[in-house]
Parts: structure tokens; C-alpha cells; sequence
């Protein structure tokens, strides 16, 4: 039985307990998590745990590709061993530009498609900025991305409730647009999370989002980069 991930359930959960597992030479694996690992393209979470009296610094999480393990990785592993009680705390200022990013770029991969049935072909979205790439056709890329990003302000000024739920997989699969990206089906799982911007978006997704698009803020177009032919790569920011 895999990692509980808390955050699906509930983006904005700060502090958890759980028990530890398994102790491996990169971390610890826990029975649950609040902690986001790098996957997705969205940056992970870090943070601390607190074991006793003592607290250990989380500096990465990520997922063991032979495993599939939640694997927290600490500043140092003295003292630690499988069944220790542990509380868990996010760093929150990191988690929730994280979040505010992640649903910006949700909207503006939708409008992308809409518009000019571009899809996702890579990217990543950091604490400080999002980049992505896109198999955009149009003659001047700088133009239909500052239009893009133009029409997802519109929208996050609208303050639309974020919605997560769940759906077998046959049932996802039936809704056109819910993968974007364009070379990767979502895991072979019988259940997927789904996160809809109602009228806007929706999209099977398993990383942590804000309720609200007005907790977005504003959306920032950093810069364009041509990557060859009807490859472009975008780069924007959020600010309150």
C-alpha cells in the first residue's frame, strides 16, 4: 500500500502526523503525506519534520522511480527509524506560490488549446516562475501568449471556485480536452483526480491548486523563446 497523499484531498493542509515506514539511504517514506514531491512538471515541497524533540529539515521529496515511494529527503537521517511517531509542517510561502502558479498555468494551457489548439510539450512550474513549452503553429508566438495571458487575468478576476473530484478513468477519458499535454496519457490508475475551472478548464491532475482563481493575482508574462519549429516556450510569474 502506497503513500496516503493528504494534499489531494485538501491543497491547503499545513501540518499532519503521521508514522514513519521506511527509512532508505535517500529519506524516510511515510504512512501519509502532506508533501508534494517534484512530479507533474510542479516543484516540491519542503519543510520539517518534527520526531520527539528533534526537527529535521525536509529538502526535497520525490518519488522512487523503482518503487514508486514517497521519499522524504532530510538534512540528516540520525536518529531516525522506521515506526517513529512524526509531525509533519510545509513550508507554506513556497506550497502556496506553488499553488497559485499550478492553477494559473491550468487556465492558460486551456486557453492555449481553445484558441489555437496548442498543447503542452514541457515545462515546469517553480516557486518564482512557470515555463512551458507549446506546439504553437502561430506566426508571431510573442502576440498569442500576451493575448493568452491577457484573457487568464480576465479570468482569475472573475474569482471562479476551483473544483477537485474523482472519476474512473473510462469516464475522464470521455471528456474532450482533459489531457493537454501532448505526449503523456495520465498514469494507468483506475480513478483519476480531475480539477476543473468550471467554463474554463478541466484537466485529470494530481497536484495540490487553489481554491479560488482570485487567489491567482495578477499573471506576468516574463518572456518568450523560440525551441524550433512549433516549439515556443513561455515564461510568466504571478504577484499578489
Amino acid at each position: 500500500m502506497g503513500t496516503e497523499l493528504l494534499y489531494q484531498n485538501d491543497s491547503y493542509l499545513r501540518v499532519f502526523d503521521a508514522v514513519i515506514v521506511e527509512v532508505t539511504n535517500e529519506g524516510v517514506v511515510l504512512d501519509r503525506t502532506a508533501f508534494h514531491p517534484t512530479t507533474g512538471g510542479v516543484a516540491n515541497d519542503t519543510g520539517w519534520l518534527y520526531i520527539g524533540l528533534n526537527k529535521y529539515e525536509v529538502i526535497d521529496v520525490k518519488i522512487d522511480k523503482e518503487s514508486g515511494k514517497v521519499v522524504h529527503v532530510l538534512n540528516t537521517l540520525e536518529g531516525v527509524k522506521p515506526g517513529l511517531n512524526v509531525r509533519g509542517e510545509l513550508n507554506w510561502d513556497r506550497r502556496y506560490k506553488l499553488m497559485r502558479l499550478h492553477t494559473a498555468a491550468h487556465i492558460l494551457s486551456a486557453i492555449l488549446y481553445n484558441d489555437y489548439g496548442a498543447l503542452v510539450t514541457g515545462g515546469s512550474v517553480e516557486p518564482d516562475k512557470a515555463k512551458e513549452d507549446y506546439d504553437i503553429k502561430e506566426a508571431k508566438p510573442e502576440e498569442a501568449f500576451a493575448k493568452a495571458i491577457s484573457k487568464a487575468n480576465e479570468i482569475v478576476k472573475k474569482g471562479i471556485e476551483v473544483k477537485i473530484y474523482w472519476l474512473s478513468r473510462e469516464e475522464a477519458l470521455k471528456i474532450p480536452g482533459i489531457v493537454k499535454l501532448a505526449s503523456r496519457m495520465p498514469p494507468a490508475i483506475e480513478t483519476l483526480r480531475i480539477v476543473e475551472i468550471p467554463g474554463v478548464d478541466i484537466q485529470a491532475d494530481g497536484g495540490p491548486h487553489v481554491k479560488n482563481t482570485s487567489e491567482i493575482g495578477e499573471i506576468t508574462l516574463l518572456k518568450v523563446e523560440n525551441k524550433g519549429k512549433n516549439r515556443k516556450r513561455v515564461y510568466y510569474t504571478v504577484k499578489p
